[in-house]
């Protein structure tokens, strides 16, 4: 049976380019070399609070945005999460063989806890062992993950090692599929912070949804580095190496072969050249948006579809799963 790859994003707020770059360009790529299941992680995205009509309406627009990058619902299967109750039931049972002491080295955790100090969720500490059940549920063996999440990952595989060695052979030990390039795009106005959907400003990100006069302001007030010229260097100058990534994927030119198109000219040629070119890029998929958005039908007939694939292999999987613990009767 062929490889089969596992990923998710949350349906919070309105997905932008980092997570295409990041995530989804790649998941419509490697479809055609894995058996696939893309899952809109809404479970997840309630680790801090949300607006129930808001929520219910991104999981919907983020599944329409699957399918707008390219996912093909006839080669991969497409689902929401929370329809699959398996999710949070090995969520549960990986939360107690995971340790206190390897959920709180998980930088994601550290770094919104410290923000949110008073109004930190037991959700968000577990967020890993719910992630590591998403993976482990369906017997993954690869999964896609940007630099940030490969922390967790890690976790997933140390999980899935110390079950087996208890309760004998019974989840497949994932890998990681990284790209060489632009894994983690970063914001618009500060090149040190991953691009977010919850940033504060708007003009940290470009929204997949964003009108081309939009994405021409966003771009034009991205921060730069000192110095003029347009070359890669991602130690020192990683505000333009940031804007050189997302040019790189938007037109499929290598980082030289952008210095030598620019070679001579300033942020300003740059800056216009990458406006238009993330909106080529982005064009079609606007196109295609609409076009699902505009027919829930369609829509809710392939994520039932995805659903009832996704629960068979989950409730075979979870029976062995209570079998070997000891669980019911």
């Amino acid at each position: 049976m062929a490889d089969l790859l596992f990923s998710g994003v949350q349906p919070t707020n309105v997905l932008h380019i980092g997570n295409y770059i990041g995530a989804l360009k790649q998941w419509a790529d490697v479809q055609h070399r894995y058996r696939c299941l893309f899952c809109v992680v809404d479970l997840h995205a309630i680790t801090v609070p949300q607006d129930p009509a808001k929520l219910r309406k991104n999981v919907l627009d983020t599944a329409a945005a699957y399918l707008a990058v390219g996912i093909d619902p006839n080669r991969s299967n497409i689902f929401v999460q929370s329809e699959v109750k398996e999710h949070t039931e090995l969520g549960w049972i990986m939360s107690t063989i995971g340790k206190m002491g390897e959920l709180e080295r998980m930088t994601q955790y550290k770094d919104k806890s410290a923000k949110h100090a008073e109004n930190t969720s037991v959700g968000l500490f577990s967020y890993p062992a719910l992630m590591a059940a998403d993976i482990l549920l369906y017997d993954t063996t690869v999964v896609p993950v940007g630099e940030d999440q490969l922390q967790h990952l890690e976790l997933t595989r140390v999980l899935a090692r110390r079950f087996n060695s208890h309760f004998g052979e019974t989840f497949v030990v994932p890998q990681p599929l990284i790209q060489k390039v632009g894994a983690r795009i970063m914001g618009l106005d500060d090149p040190t912070k991953k691009m977010s959907k919850s940033a504060i400003s708007a003009s940290s990100y470009i929204a997949i949804t964003d009108e081309p006069e939009v994405i021409k302001k966003k771009i034009s007030r991205a921060v730069t580095d000192s110095g003029t010229t347009i070359e890669y260097d991602e130690e020192n100058r990683p505000a333009i190496a940031n804007l050189m990534t997302i040019y790189h994927h938007a037109t499929g030119k290598s980082m030289k072969e952008i210095e030598k198109e620019f070679a001579g000219k300033g942020y300003g040629d740059f800056k216009k050249a990458l406006a238009e070119a993330v909106i080529y890029m982005l064009n079609p998929i606007q196109k295609k948006l609409k076009e699902f958005q505009s027919d829930p039908a369609e829509l809710t007939k392939i994520l039932d579809r995805g659903r009832d694939a996704a629960q068979e292999a989950a409730e075979a999987k979870m029976k062995i799963v209570k079998e070997k613990m000891g669980l019911g009767r």
